[in-house]
């Protein structure tokens, strides 16, 4: 019997290899405006499809030649779609699992702007916007905010030629679930870890310039506090700043998550600092954040800007401390459904069974512009 449907690691293949395919997106307007799939066409046909008008999809106009796949929330109203667009003779399938499937979904880009002794890959989850970088130099790696699932690392770093030494978190992340001690259990890694008193599990802690080697390259630790007290930014070769959620090419970090208002005006001015010191590097340095607020494209262009650009684009950067901690407080977005839970996981290095999805469901919620 021929599949009606096509799961997330297909659909994932097909967009890296560039085959041709729409992607119909069938939810309303409102769930499309908090992620979709780069490249989606959108049409909401749900009350057609509940009610079983003869043809909820008259009149759409697709691409000739290409197999479409109807996107919906879960995987089942899709699965309506891909019936009606059948008896029209297109050649549809439903996406299993539906965009809470499709969050655990990843490409690949190369970090290229620098000129470093490292290899710099920023795995990127296009389906929540995380960030996580394998920094790989002679036979040796280390991972940074990991975010998707260990074998992904660990089947990138054998393709490259590199054994994943070092495992590295920029601060305990409240709206993703780390992957960073199952990956290093898996690796035989160690988990390196900003110096702090949150995190229950066995790490190694790193504080203001501490350094690591791997191969010929050096990634040092420069304390960043502000999102979180921990949060601490990684130092590439003198030549890339891994950023955490501490500053993005367009925004800064916000500083409110598992804090009362008290602490986070507290932290806004700490963050002030922070970034005052991030914008004294030389302006060539390039800016890699753990996060980004847009779906990721299959482009292979990696998330991140110079840091003379970033300073251009962020007019928060240029206010006065008061000007700057108003302003930030005054954009605070919804906070992450479930980053409570998700930081008291982060903070113990447990992993819940099963699919992870319901808790980090949603975007990301980190950056304030």
């Amino acid at each position: 019997m021929e599949s009606i449907d096509i799961g997330v690691d297909a659909l994932r293949d097909w967009l890296e290899s560039g085959r041709p395919v729409t992607v119909l997106d069938i939810r309303p307007a409102v769930e499309r405006e908090e992620w979709s799939i780069p490249g989606s066409l959108h049409l909401d046909p749900h009350v057609a499809l509940r009610t079983n008008a003869a043809s909820p999809f008259a009149g759409v106009s697709l691409p000739p030649g290409q197999p479409v796949v109807a996107v919906c929330a879960r995987g089942n109203t899709s699965l309506l779609a891909v019936r009606a667009l059948r008896e029209r003779g297109v050649q549809a399938l439903s996406l299993k699992g539906g965009m809470k499937a499709w969050s655990l979904a990843w490409n690949l880009a190369e970090v290229t702007p620098i000129r470093s002794n490292a290899q710099i890959i920023q795995v990127r989850r296009t389906g929540k916007g995380c960030l996580s970088y394998i920094v790989g130099s002679g036979s040796e790696a280390a991972v940074v905010d990991a975010s998707v699932d260990p074998d992904i690392y660990l089947r990138i770093a054998k393709e490259r030629g590199f054994t994943i030494t070092h495992v590295i978190d920029t601060h305990v992340h409240a709206d993703h679930l780390s992957r960073s001690r199952p990956l290093a259990e898996r690796s035989q890694a160690k988990v390196y870890l900003p110096a702090q008193d949150r995190t229950t599990y066995p790490f190694l802690p790193l504080k203001e310039g501490d350094t690591i080697t791997i191969g010929a390259s050096k990634i040092q630790a420069l304390h960043t506090p502000g999102h979180t007290l921990e949060s601490t930014s990684y130092l590439v070769d003198g030549r890339a700043l891994l950023t955490g959620d501490t500053l993005f090419p367009g925004a800064v970090g916000r500083p409110d998550l598992a804090a009362n208002a008290v602490e986070a005006r507290q932290r806004a001015h700490t963050l002030y600092g922070t970034l005052q010191r991030i914008i004294k590097l030389p302006p060539d340095t390039w800016i890699l954040p753990c996060h980004t607020s847009e779906p990721i494209p299959f482009d292979g262009k990696a998330c991140g800007a110079a840091l003379a650009d970033v300073i251009r684009q962020v007019e928060m950067l240029r206010a006065t401390e008061e000007g700057f901690v108003e302003t930030l407080l005054s954009r605070i977005p919804a906070t992450p459904p479930h980053h409570l839970e998700i930081v008291r996981l982060n903070e113990s290095g447990a992993f819940p069974q099963g699919d992870p999805t319901e808790l980090e469901a949603g975007a990301n919620r980190c950056a304030i512009s």
